[in-house]
C-alpha cells in the first residue's frame, strides 16, 4: 500500500510541477474541480446533467488552462523541454487531449444525424430529451476515456501504474481544490506564474 501511495504522490507532483505553472491555469483548475465535485453529486440523481456540467464547465475550463495559458517553451524550473514532458506524461498529454476533446465535440453531431445512435438511445421527443441523450453520450465518452487509458497503461507500463492513475483522476477534483484554492487570490495580486511550483 505504501508503494501505491508513493506512486500516487509522484504522479500528482509531476502533474503539478510540469503542467501547472500558470496561476490562470491553476484558477481554471479550481473552477473545474468544483464543477467536478458538483458533477459527482449529480451523478447519483441526474447522470446526464452530471456529464453536461463536467464536460461543459469542468473539462472546458481545465483544458483551456492547459492549451491557452500554460507556458509551452523550455521549462527552466524542471530543466525539461515541452516535448520531453509530453513524452513522459502518464495520462493524457496535450496530443491525446486534443483527440479526446474532438471526440467529445463531434459526438452531438452524430446524435443530430442519428438521434438514437443506432438504437443506443430512445428517440427524443423534444429538445430536453435530445440534450439528455447528449449528456448520456458524454458520460459514456468520459468513462470510456478513463477506462481506455487505464487499461492501456496496464500494457505499456504495469497494472499498478494504471490503477494509480485511475485513482488520481477520480480524486483530482478534491486534491485540486486543496492545492489551488488560493490561486485566484495570487492572480488578483498580479502573480501570473507560481514561484513555488518547484517546491515539493
Amino acid at each position: 500500500m505504501s508503494g501505491f501511495m508513493e506512486q500516487l504522490r509522484e504522479q500528482r507532483w509531476d502533474d503539478h510541477r510540469y503542467y501547472h505553472h500558470s496561476r490562470v491555469n491553476q484558477s481554471l483548475h479550481l473552477v473545474s474541480a468544483i464543477s467536478f465535485v458538483v458533477g459527482y453529486v449529480l451523478l447519483f440523481y441526474v447522470p446526464a446533467m452530471a456529464a453536461l456540467v463536467c464536460w461543459l464547465v469542468g473539462m472546458v475550463s481545465r483544458q483551456s488552462g492547459h492549451f491557452f495559458f500554460e507556458p509551452k517553451g523550455y521549462d527552466e524550473v524542471n530543466r525539461a523541454t515541452h516535448e520531453h514532458k509530453e513524452d513522459i506524461k502518464v495520462g493524457y498529454n496535450l496530443k491525446r487531449k486534443i483527440v479526446l476533446m474532438i471526440i467529445w465535440a463531434v459526438s452531438p453531431i452524430l446524435l443530430w444525424f442519428d438521434s438514437t445512435l443506432s438504437g443506443a438511445f430512445a428517440k427524443p421527443a423534444n429538445t430536453m430529451e435530445f440534450v439528455n441523450n447528449v449528456g448520456m453520450l458524454w458520460l459514456a465518452i468520459g468513462v470510456g476515456g478513463l477506462l481506455f487509458r487505464t487499461i492501456q497503461l496496464f500494457f505499456i507500463r504495469d497494472i499498478e501504474t494504471g490503477v494509480v492513475w485511475f485513482t488520481k483522476i477520480l480524486t483530482d477534483p478534491f486534491h485540486d481544490i486543496m492545492l489551488y484554492c488560493r490561486a485566484p487570490l495570487h492572480l488578483i495580486r498580479g502573480e501570473l506564474i507560481d514561484p513555488n511550483v518547484a517546491k515539493r
